[in-house]
């Protein structure tokens, strides 16, 4: 049986899968919580082949559910609704985020909050497993020898003799198979061709090499997979073994490098991952990753910092004038020191092939940005509020930079509000891009007093409207709450020291918020 993991969470969901039969949980990753979570995880199952879930039920050290608790029961309800046939069962868990942070940190190697996440669902997963019996179809269940038995002490004699011979029979088959198992593992690490010496013999056909291309995101499962079609390893099972034991992560943000390579198999699986790992391809392409809240300034540091473009070629494709549709409407910052492109470098993960030129880039982006307006029908919807396509945009890079995508929806609805009474918008986060602009060590305003006086249509703490055009490039989560902000009438928020959002519709209520919830955070420098 093939069971997915999930550990629960209001920003990500930790994924794992595992197959009952191998007993082994493997992470796959996580997903983002941004509307089209439950989409994503009902293709993970469809992947899998399986209808099968084990979600994470935290509990507080006294062993009590708690508010989390409830958020992934009703999590699993709504998942239950869209996946059909969908059977869910919860593992209680507590303190899997340490446990899965320890491991990580105990494999010497680099990791992201992701991949705590992923760690923490394999953890659940595999606690889950390691109760499951087919004989039962879903967890072991205590069983009773019948009261005659007890109550009569030949029978009980017979019994208890011959239950240790069963004992010792299943012991000895566990040794058997368990020495089976570990020659079956170390076998199939062992090069598909093996003692050929191709340095002496290059002409054989077994040393011939074979072209194998890892594309960008794939699992190490679908590696792994590929390898063995290609007769490159063994066993695909074997080969993610070993690498989950010895890297600790088989999710997409995986250590194997994607490119074309070129190798003979006479490879042992050791091999081929530190071929994979060092990136030893022959590929001529390269993945260019921009995430949602990301400026100009922070692409164009990529563009030079990671992909070796000059910062000359990179400043002038940006100063271009570029004839997009994506543009249309696009309102001029230049007087304020504002990336012309700002908002609209559209967060996705691009393939290009090196020395692709600038030019390029930007406009396969704006092509994939125009394909998110008009695919959400974005110019219309912002409309309905009284809004173009471009202060849509300037509205949603605001909201990017304020909220999760779980609060976005009702941080968009205060906006809206205070737009409609007249007020400023007052978010901290114009200001700092204001502050970004003019001052960016802040060496002139080096207070929060002083930056509050910013004389900058920026500065939304002193200027009514929104700001001349967006503050970053906003995401999908983004740009659909601004589309389809929140049915609710609050005038303020505020995001607490428990990173918890907190909202009032009066003024009082708001500076009581402050009071009991964010005596640090709102303290804070801009």
């Amino acid at each position: 049986m093939k069971l997915i993991g999930l550990d629960v969470g209001t920003v990500r969901i930790g994924v794992a899968k595992a197959d009952t039969s191998v007993k082994i949980a493997t992470p796959v990753g996580t997903i983002d919580v941004d509307g089209n979570e439950l989409n994503s995880i009902a293709s993970i199952a469809r992947r899998n082949n399986t209808t099968w879930f084990v979600v994470g039920l935290p509990r507080n050290n006294q062993g009590e559910e708690t508010a989390q608790s409830q958020y992934a029961r009703d999590f699993a309800k709504k998942l239950a609704q869209a996946v059909p046939g969908a059977k869910i069962r919860f593992q209680d868990e507590s303190l899997t985020s340490v446990e899965a942070e320890n491991r990580l940190k105990s494999r010497k190697k680099g990791f992201k909050k992701g991949d705590i996440d992923a760690e923490a669902a394999t953890i659940i997963l595999q606690d889950f497993i390691e109760s499951f019996s087919p004989s039962t179809g879903i967890e072991n269940e205590a069983s009773a020898e019948s009261s005659s038995d007890n109550n009569n002490p030949k029978k009980g004699k017979k019994t208890m003799k011959k239950l240790t011979r069963i004992f010792i029979l299943a012991v000895l088959a566990i040794g058997v198979a368990g020495f089976c198992a570990y020659s079956w593992y170390n076998s199939n690490l062992d090069p598909v061709i093996k003692n050929v010496d191709c340095e002496t013999n290059p002409d054989r056909d077994d040393c011939a090499e074979i072209t194998f291309t890892i594309e960008s995101g794939e699992t190490t499962a679908i590696i792994a997979e590929n390898l063995e079609s290609a007769g490159l390893i063994r066993k695909a099972l074997a080969f993610q073994i070993y690498y989950y034991f010895h890297y600790g992560n088989t999710s997409t943000d995986s250590s194997l490098k994607a490119g074309e390579y070129q190798m003979p198999r006479t490879l042992s699986v050791p091999e081929i991952i530190e071929h994979m790992i060092a990136g030893d391809s022959t590929s001529n392409v390269f993945s260019l990753m921009i995430t949602p809240g990301e400026t100009v300034s922070d692409i164009k540091e990529k563009l030079v910092e990671q992909y070796s473009y000059s910062e000359e070629e990179v400043d002038a494709a940006f100063a271009k004038d570029y004839d997009h549709p994506a543009l249309a409407g696009k309102g001029d910052t230049s007087a304020y020191g504002a990336e012309p492109l700002e908002g609209y470098m559209f967060g996705d993960t691009y393939e290009f092939y090196k020395g692709e030129s600038v030019e390029n880039i930007i406009t396969t982006v704006l092509d994939k940005f125009y394909e998110v307006i008009k695919g959400n029908n974005l110019e219309s919807r912002f409309a309905d509020h009284g809004l173009t396509l471009y202060q849509g945009i300037t509205l949603a890079s605001i909201v990017q930079k304020e909220a999760s995508s779980e609060d976005q929806p009702t941080v968009a609805q205060v906006f809206y509000k205070r737009l409609e009474e007249g007020m400023s918008l007052g978010s901290d986060v114009t200001l700092q891009y204001a502050l970004d602009l003019v001052d960016p060590d802040r060496t002139t305003y080096t207070d929060n007093s002083s930056a509050l006086g910013l004389d900058s249509l920026y500065n939304t703490r002193k200027y009514t409207g929104l700001t001349p055009g967006p503050i970053c490039n906003p995401g999908v989560s983004a740009l659909l709450a601004v589309a389809d902000p929140s049915d609710t009438d609050y005038l303020y928020f505020l995001t607490g020291d428990d990173g918890k959002m907190y909202y009032s519709s009066t003024d009082s209520g708001h500076q009581q918020n402050i009071i009991e919830h964010c005596q640090e955070l709102c303290s804070t420098s801009l």
